[in-house]
Order: structure tokens, then sequence, then C-alpha cells
């Protein structure tokens, strides 16, 4: 059974820096996009990045410039660095990961994980 273990989370003061990890173990196919999404109170769940196994990565706009997604294809893991934090960076964090099975000539998708999410709260 697929797991995925958050760990980072916390309580940082305006301009402060914080490191979210997740691991995934026990994927029943090949992880293809690691990454994270946040939601914030009385807000839907969004994409804040994400990074596939060829290394091409997404970010939100809100993020861009100031976090940096890492993901390591061979222990299976994705880190957020999370710089220059701002209050509407309150969230809680949750990671994602896409599974897909190689076909001979192209990936097809497989189904995906979500973890049970980290809280983030920066205050002013």
């Amino acid at each position: 059974q697929g797991q995925l273990v958050e760990s980072g989370g916390g309580l940082v003061q305006v301009g402060g820096s914080l490191r979210l990890s997740c691991a995934a173990s026990g994927m029943p196919y090949s992880i293809y996009t690691m990454g994270w999404y946040r939601q914030a109170p009385g807000k839907q769940r969004d994409l804040v990045a994400t990074i596939t196994r060829d290394s091409n990565t997404d970010y939100a706009d809100a993020v861009k410039g100031r976090f940096i997604i890492s993901g390591d294809y061979a222990k299976n893991t994705v880190d957020l660095e999370m710089n220059g934090l701002k209050s509407e960076d309150t969230a809680v964090y949750t990671c994602n990961v896409i599974l897909a099975v190689w076909t001979g000539d192209r990936w097809l998708r497989a189904g995906n994980y979500w973890g049970q999410g980290t809280q983030v709260t920066v205050s002013s």
C-alpha cells in the first residue's frame, strides 16, 4: 500500500524559511511526478510546485522566485524549500505523487497518492 510521509511544517515569521519533505514508499507503480499543493482556510487546494522524473518543474506564480522544489526519484523523496515566506503562504501543504507505467513508448498514468498534509503558519 502506497504511503506518503510529510515533515517540516511549523510556525515561522514573515520573511523566514521552511523546508518541507515528503517520502513515498510502497508505490505499486513508478512515480512520474511529485509535487506540493496547499489549501488555505476557506479556499480550494492549489498547486504550489511539481517536478517530473525528467526534472521539469512547474511553480505557481505566487511562489516563483521564493520556493524551490527538488526531487530524488531514486529515493522517491521530494522537498520544498520555502524562502521569503509571507502571511498569505499560511496553509496546509500536502504532498502528491502521480504514478505511471512505461508502455515501451510512453508513460501511461496509473493513479496518484496524497499525503496527510502539514500545517505551515507564517506570522507577522
